[in-house]
């Protein structure tokens, strides 16, 4: 075997264990919600808007997607501290000028400083991932002016990042409360509703933020998220197909109905997804799991005999 054919296996061989580790990672402990981890796992965002630089690059976030969740596998030591109750309280109260425990820092701003300059040091804070200082300048900034939509949203994220379901959703409704129209506030606020198990309100704020930002992937991807919890699947299937095309609408409903453990419809939209893309690697090693499970052999077989030809083909092509 020369050199390019052994670099060629090595190369598939890791973008076979990137795939299962993607799935694999799916069913571990993992930080954040686990249905916005399943979508994400192939490049569809979710869950409330990150307070982040946006690189644009939608390509190279579903080809990086499997080696990011490989990574998680072994990425043990860099979690976010969680939030817990007692930790929270101390937050209850803003503007104060120390807290009982030295992790959680009073304001490093001047005294007399606006809300606003609250608002950007929180902002910088939280891009930072420096989450308690966050919620302290935010939590200020909101007190000394609660009309400031933005500390409020801003605040949300923070909690939401620590854990803290209900202190975010508070946050969130505060921030619609003082601008309705606002996409991203709606967004969050209807997302904080889905985990709280708040389904009918949360597709009912998101499918106000998608009629006024219709082509918005996150909210798209919340509202199905939220109608699969209501099973309305066909209506679910709609807004991830909106979201990414046809293609991924079909996988993410896919995944969706594994998590249901509704194997036969899980099938059926990974069959829907082979006819789009007949080579789509998720779709064919997922048909090939499933038919197994539910004892459809010679099907499965057949799929892996697919999978093995285009490993095949990749590994004799010519130029490698």
């Amino acid at each position: 075997m020369n050199k390019r054919r052994i670099i060629a296996f090595l190369i598939a061989f890791v973008v076979t264990i990137g795939v299962t580790a993607m799935w694999s990672a799916a069913t571990i402990e993992r930080e954040g919600d686990p249905d916005v981890n399943v979508l994400e796992d192939s490049g569809s965002e979710a869950g409330t808007v990150p307070e982040q630089k946006k690189d644009g690059n939608k390509v190279v976030k579903v080809l990086t997607a499997p080696f990011k969740a490989f990574g998680r596998l072994f990425k043990h030591n860099d979690r976010i501290e969680r939030m817990t109750e007692k930790d929270a309280s101390k937050f209850a109260s803003v503007g104060v000028s120390k807290t009982e425990d030295n992790r959680y820092q009073a304001s490093q701003l001047n005294p007399s400083a606006s809300a606003k300059e609250h608002l950007e040091a929180g902002r910088e804070s939280l891009l930072a991932g420096r989450l308690n200082e966050a919620i302290t300048e935010l939590s200020t900034a909101a007190s000394l002016d609660p009309n400031l939509t933005e500390a409020h949203n801003l605040l949300g994220v923070a909690y939401n990042q620590k854990g803290f379901g209900d202190r975010a959703k508070e946050s969130f409704e505060r921030a619609v409360k003082n601008d309705p129209q606002d996409v991203e506030t709606l967004n969050n606020l209807g997302f904080a509703l889905y985990q709280n198990g708040n389904y009918r309100a949360a597709v009912d704020r998101l499918k106000r933020a998608a009629k006024m930002a219709p082509t918005d992937e996150r909210v798209l991807n919340n509202l199905g998220l939220a109608l699969c919890r209501l099973g309305k699947w066909d209506e679910a299937y709609g807004y991830f197909e909106r979201a990414g095309g046809p293609l991924v609408g079909s996988l993410n409903t896919a995944k969706m109905f594994e998590r249901f453990a509704r194997e036969d419809d899980a099938i059926r939209y990974y069959e829907k997804a082979r006819q789009i893309d007949p080579n789509n690697s998720m779709a064919l090693r997922r048909l090939a799991d499933l038919y197994n499970r539910v004892g459809r052999i010679a099907e499965a077989e057949a799929v892996r005999a697919v999978i093995a030809s285009s490993q095949n083909a990749s590994l004799t092509s010519p130029g490698r």
